[in-house]
C-alpha cells in the first residue's frame, strides 16, 4: 500500500506559501498609486501655472499708465519716436499676439526685457535673488521657531495666563497691516525721536564705508533688524496657531497616558513625545507660508528700501514696466506653487495615515 506523498515527493512549487507573491503585488500596487498621485500633483500645478500666468498678463495690461510715456517724460521725444519704442517692445501688435510671443518666450525659459532697465529680467532677478532669499529665509526661520515655540507651551495648558496673553499677542501682530508696522519700527527705534533713536539703520543693506567681510556682515546684520522683525512679527502668529491646536489634539492621546505612567515629567512628556507629533502639521505649514512671505517681503522691502526682488516689483509698477513686472510675478507664482507641490509629496512621506 503505497503511502501519502511527502513533502519531499510534491512538485517543486506545490502547496509553497503565497506571502510573497502577495506582498509582491501589494507593493507594486502602492507604487502605482503613489505614481498616480504624483502625476496629479505635477498635472494640477502645471495647469495653475498656466492659469495664472495667462490671467498676470492680461491684468498687467490694464494697469493705469503708458510705460512709454513714462520713460520718456522730460525729454523731447518726438511721436514717430514713441512709435518706435512701442514697436521695439511690441506693443504695438494685438494682445493676442503679444501673449503668445511672450508664452513662448516663457517656454524657453526667457521672462523677456525689462522696458526700464533694458535688461533681460532674469538677470535682473538673479541680480536681486539673494537678498530677498535672505531676508525671508531669516523672517521665516526665526518667526517659524518662536511661533512653535510659544505654540508649544501655549497648547500644553490651554486657558491659562501663558495661553492666552501669546495668543492675544500674536493675533494682534497677526492683524497689523506690514507696511504700518515697519514704519511704526521706523519711527521708535531710527527715527531718533523713538525710545532708542538712531539704534538701527532705515534702509539698504550695507554702510557703504563698510570693508572687509567682518563689517560687511555686521553691517547687514544692522540692516536686518527691522526688516526681519517686521515680518516675524507679522507671520509667527501663524506658526503659534497650529502648534497650539495640534498640540491639544495629541493631549488626550494613549501614549501620552502610557508616558505619564511610566513616571516621566511633565516636561519630558511635552518635549520628548507630544511636540514631536504635533509637529507635523507645520510642515505642511512652512510650504504653504511662503504665499504670505512673497506678500511680506515685497512691503517690507518697499519700506525699508532692502534691494530685492519686492523693491524691483515695486519700481516695475511704479512706470509700469510691463516686461519686468510680468516676470517677477511668474517667479513669485512659480515659488508658491512648487511649494505647495512639495507640501503636497512630502506630508505623505511623513505620516502614513495620508498615503494614497
Amino acid at each position: 500500500m503505497t503511502g501519502a506523498p511527502t513533502t519531499s515527493d510534491r512538485p517543486a512549487g506545490a502547496g509553497a506559501p503565497a506571502a510573497p507573491a502577495a506582498a509582491g503585488a501589494a507593493g507594486s500596487g502602492r507604487l502605482a498609486r503613489a505614481l498616480v498621485y504624483v502625476a496629479g500633483r505635477l498635472a494640477t500645478a502645471a495647469v495653475s501655472l498656466a492659469a495664472v500666468v495667462a490671467a498676470g498678463f492680461f491684468l498687467f495690461r490694464i494697469l493705469p499708465g503708458d510705460p512709454v510715456r513714462a520713460m520718456t517724460e522730460g525729454r523731447e521725444v518726438s511721436a514717430e519716436q514713441r512709435e518706435e519704442l512701442r514697436r521695439q517692445f511690441g506693443l504695438d501688435r494685438s494682445l493676442g499676439e503679444q501673449f503668445l510671443d511672450y508664452a513662448s518666450g516663457l517656454l524657453r525659459l526667457d521672462l523677456g526685457t525689462s522696458f526700464q532697465y533694458r535688461e533681460p529680467v532674469a538677470e535682473l532677478i538673479l541680480d536681486r535673488l539673494g537678498p530677498t532669499l535672505l531676508l525671508a529665509g531669516t523672517g521665516t526661520v526665526v518667526a517659524a521657531a518662536l511661533g512653535l515655540f510659544l505654540g508649544a507651551r501655549a497648547g500644553w495648558r490651554p486657558g491659562g495666563r501663558g495661553d492666552r496673553v501669546n495668543t492675544a499677542v500674536a493675533l494682534f501682530f497677526w492683524s497689523v497691516p506690514t507696511f504700518w508696522l515697519g514704519l511704526l519700527l521706523i519711527v521708535v527705534l531710527a527715527s531718533g525721536r523713538g525710545f532708542v533713536p538712531d539704534l538701527f539703520p532705515t534702509g539698504g543693506m550695507v554702510d557703504p564705508d563698510a570693508t572687509g567681510p567682518g563689517e560687511i556682515a555686521l553691517s547687514t546684520a544692522r540692516h536686518m533688524v527691522l526688516p526681519v522683525t517686521t515680518m516675524v512679527a507679522v507671520i509667527y502668529a501663524q506658526y503659534l496657531m497650529i502648534m497650539r491646536s495640534s498640540l491639544m489634539d495629541e493631549k488626550g492621546a494613549d501614549y501620552l497616558t502610557t508616558a505619564r505612567a511610566k513616571g516621566l515629567r511633565d516636561s519630558l512628556v511635552r518635549r520628548r513625545h507630544a511636540v514631536p507629533n504635533a509637529l507635523l502639521p507645520t510642515v505642511t505649514l512652512v510650504f504653504l507660508n511662503l504665499g504670505q512671505v512673497v506678500s511680506g517681503v515685497i512691503l517690507v522691502e518697499t519700506v525699508f528700501s532692502w534691494p530685492g526682488l519686492g523693491q524691483l516689483f515695486y519700481s516695475g509698477l511704479r512706470v509700469p514696466d510691463l516686461g519686468l513686472v510680468q516676470g517677477l510675478f511668474v517667479v513669485f507664482a512659480a515659488s508658491v506653487i512648487l511649494m505647495n507641490l512639495l507640501a503636497d509629496l512630502v506630508y505623505p512621506l511623513l505620516d502614513p495615515r495620508v498615503r494614497p
